[in-house]
This record gives C-alpha cells, structure tokens and sequence, in this order.
C-alpha cells in the first residue's frame, strides 16, 4: 500500500483529502504538533517552532502533500504576523526535507499547496498563466516563497508539484461559508468594487487534483486550480440570491471601509484576477463541477438557515 504523509492534515482540505486518499487504497499519515491515540489517521509528531520532526513519519517512496500554513485571514497582517504566515509554510517545507532528503529517505513525490495570488492582488482583465511572473505584493511574495521552499526537493531529483489554489466552495469551514453567512439573515451583502474576479474550486475537485498529483507521475511544476468558468463578485453574490430567492438591494460596502476594518488584509475580499486551469486540463484532468451554479447547490444544503 502506498504511503501518503500530510501537513495541515486536520485542516478543511486535509481531511477532505485524507478520506479521499483512504478510499482509494492509499495508507495516509499525519504530521502534527500532538499524537492522538483516537484519531482516524495515524499521526507523527512535529513541532516546526522548535524545529523537531519525526524522521520515523517518512519512508522510501512516500508522496508528501504539504498543506500546512497559518490561516492567511484569521488575524490582522502586522509585521509579525506577517513573518508567521510566510514562515509557517517556508520553513515547515525545510524542516520536512531535513528529515526526509537530508538524512537520506527518499520520496516518491512532493506536492505543496500554493495560490492563485501567486499572480498578484488587483483586479485585471488578463488570464493568467503558470508561464506568467510571480506579482510584488504581499500575497504574491508569500505564494513565491511557499514555492521555492519546494526547490530543494526538485534539486535532490524528487518529483515536485505546485498547487496554486483558487478560494474553496466547501459546505462548513471554508471562505465561502463565510462570504454568504449574511444571506442566513436575508441580506446579500456586496463587497468592494464588485468588479473583482472571484476564482474558485470546489473542495471535491481540489481534493480530486491532489490525487491526480499523487498518482500521476507525468505531473510537475505548478497547477492552477481554479474551475475554468471565470466570474467576478457580483455575479457571485447574484447566483447565491437567486438560489435563496433573496433580493439585491444593498450598496456595495466601500473598499475605504473594508480597508478600515481590515486594513492591508482587505486586499483578500476587493481584489481578484482570472486565473487559466488549461494546463490541468491539458494534463487529462476533468472538473466535476465547472459550474458555479452546481458548484454552490452542491454545499448550499450546509449553508441554509434552520427553519424557524
């Protein structure tokens, strides 16, 4: 049975992902910061502040899907914070290839998540590419540098492959369970310019090009992971009224006000560029839902209000 070790393991996209691979036949594993007797998955211990790994988590022919990564949206983006959200993904890669590569185990394959602001916050009508530069921001910095921390494995001649995802439609946990929170209460609430493009994946088919990544040895480099179907905030908003027969009526809410309240972190709501999955389609993979309607129908049911 063939082993598959993951990072962030017990996070949205991790367990969706683990109980994907489970079924397919895969042994998955875990990193985490605490072994728990009970849990579904085996897990391994690290501690990427102190900088110990269990060399025992890896053997020879391993795939490693690193997911691992402070939650870009969960507090404020001071100057501390922002080292922590670059280092929780940089350093985690070089502490998992000093326990593997560097003491001589030998991986199958490395898989690392990245994002589709790889390209840069702002809102533009060019499609992009993987053959296209990295942008200057701050999102943009941190995706280049969640990248090259997978170098070293490519050097060492491991397989490696870059998943550059688009924001994920999943039922529970997910930036689109927050986005339409609002709706609970009747209201479709606007943010920003609502020009922004809204790339965006379903969490069955991200969880679906992982295991592409693990199986697929012909796949390398990076992948944009966004549905093909490009459309921007408002039209977003405009489909979830429609599904829960909600009038638009409410006024934009103001990038000043965003940015107020928010402050640089706003960039992740006002801002959104389209991004190509032609390369991943190219490779021979199929999107189930490319669709945002069928896309937001198939979480909705974990989204609607309790009947009163």
């Amino acid at each position: 049975m063939r082993r598959v070790v993951i990072t962030g393991g017990t996070g949205l996209v991790g367990m969706h992902l683990s109980a994907l691979l489970e079924k397919e036949k895969y042994e998955v594993v875990h990193l985490s910061r605490s072994r728990n007797a009970g849990a579904r998955f085996r897990s391994y211990r690290w501690d990427p502040e102190t900088g110990y790994c269990d060399k025992d988590a890896f053997k020879d022919g391993d795939t490693i899907i690193h997911l691992a990564g402070a939650n870009i949206g969960e507090k404020p983006w001071t100057s501390r914070r922002k080292r922590v959200i670059i280092s929780s993904r940089t350093e985690t890669a070089r502490l998992i290839y000093d326990a593997s590569v560097a003491s001589g185990i030998r991986p199958d394959a490395f898989i690392t998540a990245s994002g589709k602001d790889y390209y840069g916050c702002g809102i533009s009508e060019k499609i992009f590419g993987e053959t296209d530069p990295p942008g200057t921001d701050f999102m943009a910095e941190t995706c280049r540098l969640w990248e090259a921390a997978a170098d070293s494995f490519e050097a060492a001649g491991v397989r490696v492959v870059k998943i550059r995802t688009a924001l994920v439609l999943a039922g529970k946990g997910s930036a689109i369970s927050k986005l339409v929170a609002p709706a609970r209460a009747g209201l479709i609430v606007r943010l920003g310019p609502g020009r922004q493009y809204f790339p965006w994946i379903h969490i069955d088919d991200l969880c679906n090009i992982y295991l592409k990544a693990v199986s697929d040895n012909t796949m390398s480099g990076p992948y944009n992971a966004s549905a093909p179907g490009h459309i921007t905030h408002d039209m977003l908003m405009s489909v979830i009224a429609r599904q829960k027969h909600l009038p638009v009526f409410l006024p934009h809410v103001p990038q000043w006000l965003l940015h107020l309240i928010l402050g640089e972190m706003s960039v992740v709501l006002t801002t959104g560029t389209r991004v190509s999955p032609d390369r991943l389609i190219r490779s021979g993979f199929e999107f189930r839902y490319a669709d945002i309607d069928k896309a937001l129908r198939a979480v909705t049911p974990a989204l609607k209000s309790p009947p009163v």
